[in-house]
């Protein structure tokens, strides 16, 4: 098979090193036919200069004049790189390392079957190799839950078969340039979180397959000591809203009752929980500041019809 052209999409936000990092294990890339697209997204620092002046040609950088969110960001790289002829897009977390040839099984998979509209390979954790972070994901719509298969547990093998799963990680998601053009692209309301679930249920309802390909690893930082910090200030904000308009996009009225019961009922284990973890008690008000700004964008929108 020939070697379709794959656009290599990378959002960096006040990151340089993570991104450095990235790139160089980017730059041992084996696959005979990629680009690098760096989106900086209004990095409050030098981080563009930096880019430029430590990776040259070797990748596209295009500045955003703020920070425009990660599914906004991602999709000024995804259109710079539709225009020029991209065949798929990959989305790549600016905080990962990848292997030389990370490319090659999931790029044949995809191209194999012009269904498969979206695919993703075995993330496992940067602080713990062996660990698994992510190995596809499934959907509960009575809870409303997003759950990852694998996580936490150690590497054996267990998730060593390609399948066919509810949603891929943006963090390492492979993307038909077809489907693009068919269901469109990233749902900007997300800002951060929700956007990788969204387009793969948008995929398998036009028709598409979203597959899970484990021979493709990466590993993604995070999970470590460094997961505290990572949480605090506003992912658990994005993480409700973004819940909210999931639900609201893609549930039924039966599925939106029983989610938001379920919702409620955890709601105590979770601004517990995430409370222990960050060591800090502003869980209610990132929860309900979601609440607000999802009606307020829900009323915003009706009043436009």
């Amino acid at each position: 098979m020939s070697s379709p052209k794959v656009s290599i999409i990378l959002v960096n936000w006040n990151n340089f090193a993570d991104s450095a990092e990235c790139l160089e294990s980017l730059g041992q890339g084996t696959y005979p036919n990629f680009e690098v697209v760096v989106v900086d997204n209004g990095s409050e620092g030098d981080d563009a200069r930096l880019l430029r002046e430590r990776f040259g040609d070797s990748i596209r950088l295009i500045e955003n004049e703020k920070n425009f969110g990660f599914a906004k960001g991602c999709n000024v790289g995804i259109r710079d790189a539709l225009d020029r002829g991209a065949d798929y897009i990959v989305l790549l977390n600016n905080d990962t390392v990848v292997t030389p040839d990370f490319l090659e099984e999931v790029v044949g998979v995809a191209q194999s079957d012009e269904k498969v509209g979206i695919a993703g390979g075995k993330i496992c954790c940067y602080e713990f190799p062996q660990q698994i972070w992510f190995a596809g994901g499934t959907i509960d719509y009575r809870t409303g839950n997003t759950l990852i298969r694998g996580s936490g547990e150690v590497d054996r093998g267990q998730f060593d078969e390609k399948v066919e799963v509810n949603w891929i990680c943006s963090c390492f998601m492979v993307i038909s340039c077809d489907l693009l053009r068919t269901v469109g692209m990233l749902d900007e309301r997300f800002f951060f979180g929700w956007e990788d679930a969204d387009l793969c249920v948008r995929a398998v309802r036009s028709g598409y397959k979203v597959l899970y390909v484990p021979g493709s690893g990466i590993w993604h930082k995070g999970w470590g000591s460094s997961k505290k910090q990572r949480l605090k200030g506003q992912p658990l904000y994005y993480a409700a809203r973004g819940r909210f308009i999931f639900a609201d996009k893609h549930f039924t009225k039966l599925q939106l009752a029983s989610s938001g019961l379920y919702f409620v009922i955890w709601l105590p284990k979770i601004v517990w929980d995430y409370s222990r973890i960050t060591g800090q008690w502003k869980a209610p008000i990132h929860i309900l500041r979601a609440v607000f700004d999802y009606l307020g964008m829900k009323c915003r929108e009706w009043a436009r019809l």
